[in-house]
Protein backbone atom coordinates (compact mmCIF):
# COMPACT_ATOMS: atom_id res chain seq x y z
CA UNK A 1 0.00 0.00 0.00
CA UNK A 2 1.14 3.39 -0.75
CA UNK A 3 2.15 5.54 1.93
CA UNK A 4 0.53 8.91 0.34
CA UNK A 5 -2.98 9.30 0.68
CA UNK A 6 -5.17 11.68 -1.17
CA UNK A 7 -8.48 13.22 -1.09
CA UNK A 8 -10.56 12.10 -3.86
CA UNK A 9 -13.79 14.08 -4.41
CA UNK A 10 -14.83 11.28 -7.63
CA UNK A 11 -13.39 9.40 -10.52
CA UNK A 12 -14.34 8.57 -13.33
CA UNK A 13 -13.53 5.70 -16.17
CA UNK A 14 -14.05 7.54 -19.00
CA UNK A 15 -13.71 11.89 -20.72
CA UNK A 16 -12.86 13.31 -23.57
CA UNK A 17 -13.13 16.86 -22.42
CA UNK A 18 -10.35 16.53 -20.08
CA UNK A 19 -7.36 16.08 -22.55
CA UNK A 20 -6.92 13.98 -25.39
CA UNK A 21 -8.04 11.43 -26.43
CA UNK A 22 -9.96 9.14 -23.77
CA UNK A 23 -8.97 9.88 -20.01
CA UNK A 24 -9.68 8.44 -16.96
CA UNK A 25 -10.44 11.40 -14.85
CA UNK A 26 -9.61 11.68 -10.55
CA UNK A 27 -11.28 14.85 -9.23
CA UNK A 28 -9.68 15.71 -6.21
CA UNK A 29 -11.12 17.89 -3.32
CA UNK A 30 -10.39 20.90 -1.55
CA UNK A 31 -9.92 24.28 -4.25
CA UNK A 32 -8.05 27.50 -3.57
CA UNK A 33 -10.27 28.85 -5.00
CA UNK A 34 -14.19 30.29 -4.79
CA UNK A 35 -14.78 30.78 -8.01
CA UNK A 36 -18.44 32.35 -8.67
CA UNK A 37 -18.89 30.45 -11.97
CA UNK A 38 -17.59 26.74 -10.42
CA UNK A 39 -19.15 23.91 -12.29
CA UNK A 40 -17.74 21.52 -9.23
CA UNK A 41 -18.73 23.83 -5.87
CA UNK A 42 -18.84 20.63 -3.62
CA UNK A 43 -15.39 19.93 -4.57
CA UNK A 44 -14.27 23.37 -3.20
CA UNK A 45 -14.11 22.72 0.79
CA UNK A 46 -13.43 19.41 2.97
CA UNK A 47 -16.09 18.37 4.97
CA UNK A 48 -16.41 19.87 8.80
CA UNK A 49 -18.55 17.28 10.16
CA UNK A 50 -21.44 19.50 10.83
CA UNK A 51 -23.69 16.97 9.90
CA UNK A 52 -26.58 18.70 8.05
CA UNK A 53 -26.86 16.34 5.38
CA UNK A 54 -26.96 13.40 7.61
CA UNK A 55 -30.81 13.70 8.61
CA UNK A 56 -31.72 15.56 5.09
CA UNK A 57 -30.46 12.43 2.93
CA UNK A 58 -33.36 10.53 1.95
CA UNK A 59 -31.69 6.76 1.29
CA UNK A 60 -29.94 7.14 5.02
CA UNK A 61 -26.82 6.60 3.20
CA UNK A 62 -25.11 9.03 5.97
CA UNK A 63 -24.11 8.72 9.97
CA UNK A 64 -21.64 9.47 12.29
CA UNK A 65 -18.64 7.51 13.21
CA UNK A 66 -17.75 7.53 17.11
CA UNK A 67 -15.91 10.22 16.49
CA UNK A 68 -18.15 12.36 15.44
CA UNK A 69 -16.79 12.17 11.85
CA UNK A 70 -19.27 12.01 8.84
CA UNK A 71 -19.74 8.46 7.05
CA UNK A 72 -21.07 7.80 3.96
CA UNK A 73 -22.01 3.93 3.42
CA UNK A 74 -21.91 3.82 -0.46
CA UNK A 75 -23.64 0.61 -0.55
CA UNK A 76 -27.35 2.55 0.83
CA UNK A 77 -26.39 5.85 -1.66
CA UNK A 78 -29.19 6.11 -4.50
CA UNK A 79 -27.38 9.01 -6.15
CA UNK A 80 -29.71 11.48 -5.15
CA UNK A 81 -27.03 14.54 -3.97
CA UNK A 82 -29.45 15.77 -1.84
CA UNK A 83 -26.04 15.83 0.47
CA UNK A 84 -24.57 18.04 -1.77
CA UNK A 85 -27.38 20.64 -2.46
CA UNK A 86 -27.76 20.53 1.34
CA UNK A 87 -24.29 21.00 2.53
CA UNK A 88 -23.80 25.22 4.15
CA UNK A 89 -19.77 24.49 3.25
CA UNK A 90 -19.33 23.55 -0.66
CA UNK A 91 -18.51 20.48 0.30
CA UNK A 92 -19.18 16.50 -0.38
CA UNK A 93 -19.68 13.62 2.47
CA UNK A 94 -18.68 11.39 -0.17
CA UNK A 95 -15.17 12.55 -0.45
CA UNK A 96 -12.78 8.94 0.31
CA UNK A 97 -9.00 8.87 1.58
CA UNK A 98 -7.92 6.70 -0.78
CA UNK A 99 -3.92 5.43 -1.53
CA UNK A 100 -2.50 5.21 -5.32
CA UNK A 101 -2.32 1.70 -5.20
CA UNK A 102 -6.47 2.00 -5.07
CA UNK A 103 -6.43 4.36 -8.05
CA UNK A 104 -3.76 2.34 -10.15
CA UNK A 105 -6.58 -0.73 -9.69
CA UNK A 106 -8.92 1.13 -10.79
CA UNK A 107 -6.98 2.75 -13.99
CA UNK A 108 -5.69 -0.74 -14.69
CA UNK A 109 -9.71 -2.12 -15.09
CA UNK A 110 -10.54 1.03 -17.76
CA UNK A 111 -6.36 0.74 -19.34
CA UNK A 112 -7.10 -0.72 -22.38
CA UNK A 113 -9.99 1.57 -23.25
CA UNK A 114 -7.49 4.90 -22.28
CA UNK A 115 -5.62 7.06 -23.70
CA UNK A 116 -4.55 8.71 -20.25
CA UNK A 117 -4.96 9.85 -16.78
CA UNK A 118 -6.09 13.52 -15.82
CA UNK A 119 -6.02 14.73 -11.66
CA UNK A 120 -8.57 17.30 -11.53
CA UNK A 121 -10.52 19.19 -8.99
CA UNK A 122 -10.79 21.23 -6.99
CA UNK A 123 -7.28 21.87 -7.51
CA UNK A 124 -4.96 18.90 -8.44
CA UNK A 125 -1.99 21.04 -7.20
CA UNK A 126 -3.17 20.94 -3.40
CA UNK A 127 -2.38 17.59 -3.54
CA UNK A 128 0.60 17.77 -5.48
CA UNK A 129 2.54 15.19 -3.12
CA UNK A 130 -0.24 12.79 -4.50
CA UNK A 131 -0.27 13.39 -7.59
CA UNK A 132 2.95 13.17 -7.96
CA UNK A 133 3.22 9.73 -6.51
CA UNK A 134 0.19 8.53 -8.72
CA UNK A 135 2.13 9.46 -12.16
CA UNK A 136 5.25 8.38 -10.68
CA UNK A 137 3.39 4.83 -10.21
CA UNK A 138 1.80 5.07 -13.91
CA UNK A 139 4.74 5.51 -15.36
CA UNK A 140 6.57 2.79 -13.51
CA UNK A 141 3.87 0.31 -14.41
CA UNK A 142 4.61 -1.64 -17.73
CA UNK A 143 1.24 -2.03 -18.55
CA UNK A 144 0.21 1.52 -17.75
CA UNK A 145 3.56 3.65 -18.69
CA UNK A 146 1.84 4.12 -22.11
CA UNK A 147 -1.19 6.25 -20.46
CA UNK A 148 -0.07 10.27 -20.78
CA UNK A 149 -0.62 12.28 -17.35
CA UNK A 150 -2.30 15.54 -17.09
CA UNK A 151 -3.08 18.19 -14.89
CA UNK A 152 -6.05 20.34 -15.15
CA UNK A 153 -5.47 23.27 -13.16
CA UNK A 154 -6.26 26.71 -11.89
CA UNK A 155 -2.65 27.56 -12.11
CA UNK A 156 -2.49 29.15 -8.77
CA UNK A 157 0.56 27.33 -7.32
CA UNK A 158 4.37 27.88 -6.68
CA UNK A 159 6.87 27.11 -9.85
CA UNK A 160 8.49 24.51 -7.13
CA UNK A 161 5.16 22.66 -8.31
CA UNK A 162 5.69 22.08 -11.63
CA UNK A 163 8.80 21.47 -11.56
CA UNK A 164 8.48 18.33 -9.36
CA UNK A 165 5.84 17.06 -11.17
CA UNK A 166 7.96 17.67 -14.55
CA UNK A 167 9.29 14.46 -14.83
CA UNK A 168 6.50 12.69 -14.94
CA UNK A 169 3.65 15.05 -16.08
CA UNK A 170 2.84 15.48 -19.94
CA UNK A 171 0.99 17.85 -19.88
CA UNK A 172 -1.01 20.81 -18.15
CA UNK A 173 -4.33 22.62 -18.88
CA UNK A 174 -4.94 26.13 -17.10
CA UNK A 175 -7.90 28.09 -16.49
CA UNK A 176 -7.24 31.63 -16.77
CA UNK A 177 -10.26 33.72 -15.42
CA UNK A 178 -9.07 36.29 -16.42
CA UNK A 179 -5.66 38.81 -17.35
CA UNK A 180 -7.43 42.02 -15.01
CA UNK A 181 -5.99 41.32 -11.65
CA UNK A 182 -8.77 43.17 -9.95
CA UNK A 183 -11.35 41.39 -12.03
CA UNK A 184 -9.71 38.11 -11.83
CA UNK A 185 -9.85 38.66 -8.21
CA UNK A 186 -13.39 39.41 -7.70
CA UNK A 187 -14.49 36.21 -10.05
CA UNK A 188 -12.36 34.02 -7.73
CA UNK A 189 -11.27 35.50 -4.61
CA UNK A 190 -7.75 35.36 -5.40
CA UNK A 191 -4.83 37.71 -7.37
CA UNK A 192 -3.60 35.80 -10.72
CA UNK A 193 -0.06 35.90 -10.92
CA UNK A 194 0.67 32.95 -10.09
CA UNK A 195 -1.73 31.40 -12.75
CA UNK A 196 -0.13 33.96 -15.26
CA UNK A 197 3.27 32.99 -14.13
CA UNK A 198 2.16 29.23 -14.36
CA UNK A 199 1.11 29.59 -17.68
CA UNK A 200 4.53 31.38 -18.54
CA UNK A 201 6.41 28.62 -17.37
CA UNK A 202 4.39 25.68 -18.54
CA UNK A 203 4.77 27.14 -21.93
CA UNK A 204 8.49 27.53 -21.75
CA UNK A 205 8.80 23.29 -20.72
CA UNK A 206 6.45 22.35 -23.38
CA UNK A 207 3.87 21.38 -20.90
CA UNK A 208 1.28 23.47 -21.90
CA UNK A 209 -1.36 21.53 -23.72
CA UNK A 210 -4.19 24.24 -23.07
CA UNK A 211 -5.38 27.50 -21.78
CA UNK A 212 -9.18 27.73 -20.91
CA UNK A 213 -11.38 31.17 -20.56
CA UNK A 214 -14.26 31.09 -18.88
CA UNK A 215 -16.78 34.00 -20.71
CA UNK A 216 -19.40 35.95 -18.97
CA UNK A 217 -20.95 38.65 -20.56
CA UNK A 218 -20.43 41.57 -18.07
CA UNK A 219 -17.49 40.45 -15.72
CA UNK A 220 -14.94 39.37 -18.38
CA UNK A 221 -15.70 39.61 -21.97
CA UNK A 222 -14.88 43.85 -22.46
CA UNK A 223 -13.67 43.98 -26.09
CA UNK A 224 -10.87 45.67 -24.98
CA UNK A 225 -10.08 42.98 -21.81
CA UNK A 226 -10.39 40.31 -24.61
CA UNK A 227 -7.60 42.07 -26.88
CA UNK A 228 -5.23 42.83 -24.41
CA UNK A 229 -5.65 38.96 -23.41
CA UNK A 230 -5.11 37.57 -26.89
CA UNK A 231 -1.89 39.52 -26.97
CA UNK A 232 -0.86 38.40 -23.78
CA UNK A 233 -1.22 34.76 -24.57
CA UNK A 234 -0.01 35.36 -28.28
CA UNK A 235 3.58 36.10 -26.56
CA UNK A 236 3.85 33.57 -24.49
CA UNK A 237 2.89 31.00 -27.75
CA UNK A 238 0.35 31.80 -30.84
CA UNK A 239 0.48 28.06 -31.72
CA UNK A 240 -1.14 27.14 -27.82
CA UNK A 241 -4.37 25.18 -27.89
CA UNK A 242 -6.71 27.79 -26.88
CA UNK A 243 -10.16 26.79 -25.51
CA UNK A 244 -13.06 29.93 -25.20
CA UNK A 245 -15.99 28.42 -23.14
CA UNK A 246 -18.92 30.08 -23.03
CA UNK A 247 -20.81 30.54 -19.13
CA UNK A 248 -23.58 28.08 -18.63
CA UNK A 249 -25.80 27.90 -15.69
CA UNK A 250 -26.08 24.38 -15.38
CA UNK A 251 -24.49 23.17 -11.84
CA UNK A 252 -23.80 26.44 -11.15
CA UNK A 253 -24.21 27.36 -7.12
CA UNK A 254 -27.34 29.62 -6.31
CA UNK A 255 -25.91 32.94 -6.55
CA UNK A 256 -24.52 32.54 -10.04
CA UNK A 257 -27.59 31.99 -11.40
CA UNK A 258 -28.10 35.60 -12.27
CA UNK A 259 -24.98 35.80 -14.28
CA UNK A 260 -25.97 36.22 -18.47
CA UNK A 261 -25.05 33.19 -20.46
CA UNK A 262 -23.26 34.46 -24.14
CA UNK A 263 -25.18 34.08 -27.32
CA UNK A 264 -23.36 32.25 -30.30
CA UNK A 265 -23.34 35.56 -31.70
CA UNK A 266 -20.97 37.11 -28.80
CA UNK A 267 -18.98 33.42 -28.75
CA UNK A 268 -18.36 34.45 -32.51
CA UNK A 269 -16.92 37.67 -31.55
CA UNK A 270 -14.86 36.50 -28.85
CA UNK A 271 -13.48 33.88 -31.05
CA UNK A 272 -12.61 36.71 -33.87
CA UNK A 273 -10.88 38.95 -31.26
CA UNK A 274 -8.20 36.09 -30.84
CA UNK A 275 -7.93 35.01 -34.11
CA UNK A 276 -7.35 38.33 -34.99
CA UNK A 277 -4.23 38.51 -32.55
CA UNK A 278 -2.89 34.99 -34.57
CA UNK A 279 -4.09 32.59 -32.14
CA UNK A 280 -5.39 29.53 -34.87
CA UNK A 281 -5.30 26.40 -32.44
CA UNK A 282 -8.91 27.55 -30.96
CA UNK A 283 -11.67 25.37 -29.64
CA UNK A 284 -15.45 27.22 -28.53
CA UNK A 285 -18.03 25.44 -26.79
Amino acid sequence: MSATLGLIADTITFSNVDGPGNRFVVFLQGCNFDCIACHNPYTINVCNNCGDCVSSCPSEALGFSLGGAVEWRAEACRGTDVCITTCPWDSTPKARRGDVDDLLAEIRRAAPFLSGVTVSGGEATQQAEFVLALFAAIKADPDLARLTCFVDSNGATERCTWTSLLPVMDGAMIDLKCLDAEIHRSMTGQPNDQVLESIRYLGAVDRLYEVRLLLIPGMNDDPRLLDTTARWLADVDPAMRLKLIGFRQHGVRTGARRLEEPTPEQMQAYEAIFEERGLFRLCVI
